[in-house]
């Protein structure tokens, strides 16, 4: 009797412990993760806040596609693809009075930035014009505010470069694709966090490489991570596989493994996350699609 008795407190105690612990590690499980106020992403991080759903790229890719399709059927009659041009530039400064207004030396060195990135496949860009605006909600959040503020500022046509400065949410900045231009022209162009301007101070992102990825989006091109290692990637056949992006500068990072994906995975390559010190490079591939999407979406528009 004392037995069974002893036995069934040692099982109760044991269960409370059970019961006490899972409540403890549950509580940290949720303090780890991330509130409505701390967001997933963070700068440091180098996330980018271009629209890269599955639905947004497949929309885009489709609309592509179609249009190829059209123009093959034209025959000689289908305008000739743009391999290169000059970019007018409309760099839009924003700040809160204080914080965020750019030298002018930081921006022409941003545009040499972006020379240096894309002239070897044809493109310049010209500085057309550089506005201030002192506007503290839409510089300190300007990913939430970016449609009055572009509505407010944008400028030129689709064949022009809308640059602002400002803080884009949690993230170093963002752009909009061809395809969007055409229905909602006002919002087209890049947004950059303004301390990732060169000499600017935000750590290993100072050297106007975020300019340059984002441009990359403006033209038309994808992550070198999207969709994984699957067969279509990022719809551009000489960038290597990549399962997932990366950051730092890992050396000899090969997350798509077997003969199928050959190469290491494409951390110079300017549309990954890396730290502006490691991405150096556009492929051929890139080249190609960029021209096409301008062809499709910007030329004479």
């Amino acid at each position: 009797m004392k037995k069974a008795y002893l036995l069934a407190v040692l099982t109760g105690l044991l269960a409370l412990g059970v019961v006490i612990f899972g409540s403890i590690y549950i509580s940290r499980a949720e303090s780890a993760r991330p509130s409505a106020a701390q967001p997933a992403v963070f700068k440091s991080d180098k996330y980018c806040g271009t629209d890269s759903r599955p639905e947004t790229i497949a929309a885009q890719e489709n609309d592509r596609g179609s249009k190829l399709k059209a123009r093959s059927l034209l025959g000689a009659a289908a305008p000739a693809e743009v391999t290169g041009g000059v970019v007018n530039v409309y760099f839009h400064i924003v700040t809160d009075g204080t914080n965020g207004n750019l030298r002018d030396s930081q921006v022409d060195s941003q545009i040499r930035v972006l020379n240096n990135a894309f002239t070897p496949w044809g493109w310049a860009f010209n500085l057309a014009a550089v506005d201030r605006t002192v506007n503290a909600e839409w510089f300190s959040d300007c990913y939430s505010n970016d449609k009055p503020m572009k509505q407010a500022l944008h400028q030129g046509t689709a064949q022009d470069l809308n640059i602002y400065s400002c803080v884009p949410g949690p993230y170093l900045g963002f752009a909009t694709f061809p395809s969007s231009y055409r229905g909602q022209p006002d919002q087209d162009g890049v947004v950059i966090l303004y301390t990732s301007l060169p000499h600017g101070s935000e750590p290993n992102y100072d050297e106007g490489d975020t300019a340059t990825h984002e441009v990359g989006h403006w033209f038309g091109l994808y992550h070198t991570f999207q969709n994984g290692c699957s067969k279509n990637g990022d719809y551009v056949d000489d960038t290597p596989a990549e399962r997932s992006p990366a950051f730092e500068c890992p050396v000899g990072r090969d997350t798509c493994e077997g003969i199928k994906y050959p190469g290491l995975d494409p951390i110079e390559n300017f549309m990954d996350y890396t730290y502006d010190a490691c991405m150096f490079q556009f492929t051929s591939g890139q080249d190609a699609r960029m021209d096409q999407m301008f062809t499709i979406y910007r030329a004479g528009q």
